[in-house]
């Protein structure tokens, strides 16, 4: 009888443990069926942000009319200024508002840092360093003129950044890394304002890139960046399962089988190309990184991928609202874009990381 009961146990632990299992199963799904359908209304919201972007301006035009202009376009004077202002407008806010918040919330990610942004490797104060070069040294004062200046400097401040974080033993550490893109970023910012200070007058063209705009760029810059931000989105999904990984320590990553150096090897080169882009487009914008992958992080918890894909939602509502709140503060003129996040950032962000969920990695 004992060799019976003994023979049972096994049989029994086995089916406990298929059933916790099963619960476990069953709640991962409902949790993932609430994300999705957490997604789907964000993603109505976007929807509704970008026709209010098309509405709202010196000039309001009925929704109505907007969607005349979109689907059934006459040449008539409000559908010429949806299609050749507030369309182009609208799309590089999307856009920009994309990249900054994924950028924001890989940079996170990677250093371990949940106060981390774009500007900690240093990519704004490059993008600017370079642009004050091509204004002061070479005179260009065109946008299609100093874009790619904005670019190339992102991308350099970012290798040198990675380089000088990644020098010696131990290799690109989190902490390394943060400190090396706060002193590069710092070097630079000083010379970029010195090189200002020279010549005010040969750099008031770019005050308006420099606060952080999206106004007055026609659909070829929104062509121009999609190709780098659409390469950017696909290295860094690419690399979200493995950074919840990282996330837990260099480590206990690599005992999980990570590759740590090149999942972090890639996330910079995706933070590069987003971070680049949108600032070679729109100028430094603060505060988008920094703030829409915590409430991100709030709503589904610590995995990269639906932070990634709740990010890639709630950045551009915030860049294009923030946008749509400087065009009717001041009317008729108009606030930037880069001023009303940081507005409208600040205090948000401040409730945020006073709450424990939100604030946590």
């Amino acid at each position: 009888m004992s060799s019976i009961v003994r023979s049972a146990a096994p049989v029994t632990s086995s089916v406990t443990d298929d059933a916790v299992v099963a619960r476990s199963a069953h709640g991962l799904a409902r949790t993932n069926s609430r994300r999705l359908l957490g997604w789907f209304l964000g993603l109505l919201i976007l929807v509704g942000v970008c026709l209010l972007s098309l509405s709202v301006g010196t000039k309001s035009i009925p929704i109505t009319t907007v969607w005349d202009a979109l689907f059934a376009f006459r040449e008539i004077d409000d559908h010429l200024i949806i299609r050749d202002m507030r369309l182009p407008r609208t799309a590089l806010g999307l856009i920009v508002g994309i990249a900054l918040g994924v950028a924001g919330a890989l940079i996170q990610a990677m250093t371990r840092n949940p106060l981390a942004d774009p500007g900690v490797l240093g990519v704004n104060a490059g993008a600017a360093f370079l642009v004050a070069l091509a204004v002061g040294v070479f005179g260009i004062t065109d946008l299609w003129g100093y874009i790619w200046f904005a670019f190339v400097g992102a991308v350099l401040a970012t290798l040198i950044v990675y380089f000088l974080g990644s020098w010696g033993r131990g290799g690109g550490t989190p902490v390394r890394l943060t400190l090396a893109g706060v002193a590069v970023a710092a070097v630079l910012t000083g010379i970029t304002q010195g090189l200002v200070l020279l010549d005010p007058v040969a750099f008031d063209a770019m005050r308006t890139w420099n606060a952080g705009s999206i106004t007055g760029r026609d659909g070829s810059v929104v062509w121009a960046i999609l190709p780098f931000v659409a390469v950017g989105l696909g290295v860094a999904l690419s690399v979200a399962r493995p950074l919840n990984a990282v996330a837990l320590g260099d480590d206990l990553a690599r005992s999980l089988g990570a590759n740590v150096g090149l999942t972090r090897a890639a996330g910079v080169v995706a933070v590069t190309l987003l971070c680049g882009a949108a600032t070679a487009a729109a100028g430094p914008i603060a505060f988008v990184g920094l703030m829409v992958p915590h409430i991100a992080r709030w709503i589904v918890g610590p995995d990269q991928r639906w932070i990634f894909v709740y990010t890639m939602i709630g950045a551009p509502i915030l860049v294009l609202l923030a946008d749509v709140l400087g065009r009717v503060i001041i009317r008729p003129d108009e606030m930037q874009v880069g001023i009303m996040t940081a507005l409208v950032g600040a205090p948000v962000l401040i409730v945020l990381v006073r709450r424990k969920k939100a604030s946590g990695l």
